[in-house]
């Protein structure tokens, strides 16, 4: 009896830890992030360069991803407002079917953006490419990052983490409803964000570097 409750012991700690991981994890992002994002263009100061995070024009089951809508919408604004002159979009284009920078390039160019002061960033597969990339690829060691609330925080743990200033601008959220299988994932990205920096994972590609310039 008494090494059966040892192995349960040891069955109940290897369930709870990976738990008890992703809390301390997700405490510890959004600490980090606290007073560093915003949904009022009046609180931030400006930067040069505004890192725009991919994610797809449209949603599995049809029409189109609010995500993408909304992060368009604070990207326009933040523009328009002169805190940002140029707009780095960062995203996946892992196949020729896929290029998520060129679809918000074309919806920011609709939107009176003039395409001069877009750059594209087509190997920001996940996040920590995105950041990293924006640094080490595309010069910038002060960034304000555009995403919802939830994304931008983890986006300035990484950043900062890797030696680089950043504020963030929040688009508008969705529903609870709509994304709800985000926000669980959310809650697990922060787990993996934190052992990524304890071992110092890279983004999968650099290169050359790029002139963020007019």
């Amino acid at each position: 009896m008494g090494r059966f409750k040892k192995l349960l012991f040891s069955f109940l700690i290897f369930l709870i830890l990976p738990f008890l991981f992703a809390y301390f994890s997700n405490l510890l992002i959004i600490n980090t992030a606290k007073e560093k994002t915003s949904f009022k263009l009046e609180k931030l100061e400006a930067n040069k360069v505004g890192l725009l995070l991919g994610t797809s024009k449209y949603r599995a089951a049809g029409g189109i991803n609010l995500y993408f809508k909304y992060r368009i919408d604070a990207a326009v604004r933040l523009y328009n407002s002169g805190k940002i002159e140029f707009i780095l979009v960062s995203g996946d284009n892992s196949t020729q079917y896929y290029n998520e920078p060129e679809a918000f390039k074309a919806e920011l160019i609709k939107r009176g953006i003039p395409a001069k002061k877009i750059f594209l960033d087509y190997a920001g597969f996940r996040t920590l490419d995105s950041v990293i990339r924006a640094s080490k690829v595309f010069g910038q060691q002060k960034i304000t990052i555009i995403s919802q609330k939830f994304h931008n925080e983890r986006a300035i743990y990484l950043a900062e983490q890797y030696g680089i200033e950043a504020i963030a601008y929040n688009a508008q959220d969705v529903s609870k409803n709509y994304g709800f299988k985000t926000q669980i994932r959310e809650y697990f990205a922060r787990s993996k964000a934190v052992l990524d920096v304890l071992f110092g994972v890279e983004p999968k590609f650099l290169g050359d570097k790029i002139e963020i310039a007019y």
